[in-house]
């Protein structure tokens, strides 16, 4: 893996991690079409990566996260389930799951078929919460059990916290902001739980490399948050399940998965 490949890589994951289309399945897409061995090293670059996007939350979000404490309280109640489901699964994940270009085109194929599904079924209706603090702690929890469904790669932690969120009775902008704050604290955390894992066999040259991917991800990020905001103020989110079952479909029809 060399910095061209850490650009692109960072490029996607910018673009991927707060849509509802799986940035962790698409690094593993991405890194199958650029012929990348799945290597321990690979593994981490896919998981620390997201941590630059997560940092785009920070400076938009942070001063607003920090002053709200109901808004503080609902992200941290639905980070706790999350980040145990994710600490008892982590090795089987990693080292069963992650590198599975399989996994992932069947996990997007059947996630954008339930997100065309839902847009079909769903209604907004007068009684929508406007922000992630008028919400009950016990909601926030149900998002955040909803969440852990993405330690599956291809699932997408975006999808399954947006969508969570509307069961829960959020409004579109609510339930998507919810998303991206949430993003933080279990990104980061997944980021550290790896990281401590693995730096030891890191050499000078990875942490480089996973830099550069980290730096690409934070600015392109910027660019896809306020793309997303802007856009689900005219739209739903059915154009994103049609784009992940053409995804799967392409890659096991010309990709052989």
């Amino acid at each position: 893996m060399d910095i061209i490949h850490a650009i692109i890589l960072g490029i996607v994951e910018g673009i991927s991690e707060f849509l509802p289309i799986s940035s962790t399945g698409h690094l593993i897409l991405a890194s199958k079409l650029l012929s990348l061995a799945q290597t321990d090293f690979q593994k981490s670059f896919n998981i620390a990566i997201q941590l630059g996007a997560i940092l785009a939350v920070v400076v938009l979000y942070g001063q607003r996260f920090l002053l709200d404490r109901k808004m503080l309280v609902n992200v941290m109640a639905a980070f706790v389930p999350t980040a145990a489901i994710g600490l008892a699964l982590y090795k089987p994940v990693k080292h069963h799951l992650l590198g599975s270009s399989a996994v992932v085109v069947w996990s997007l194929l059947l996630g954008g078929i339930f997100i065309i599904i839902f847009e079909r079924w769903h209604k907004a209706n007068t009684q929508q919460k406007n922000s992630v603090a008028d919400i009950h702690w016990k909601q926030a929890v149900m998002i955040g059990l909803v969440q852990s469904l993405s330690i599956v790669p291809g699932v997408s932690r975006a999808a399954a916290t947006i969508f969570g969120g509307l069961f829960s009775g959020l409004n579109r902008t609510a339930a998507v902001e919810f998303s991206f704050l949430l993003a933080v604290p279990t990104m980061a955390a997944a980021t550290t739980l790896d990281v401590l894992k693995s730096y030891k066999n890191f050499s000078g040259t990875d942490f480089s490399i996973l830099g550069i991917g980290m730096i690409t991800s934070f600015l392109v990020a910027m660019l896809s948050i306020k793309f997303l905001l802007n856009f689900i103020n005219k739209h739903d989110f059915t154009a994103f399940g049609v784009y992940r079952i053409l995804i799967a479909v392409v890659f096991m029809i010309f990709i052989g998965i």
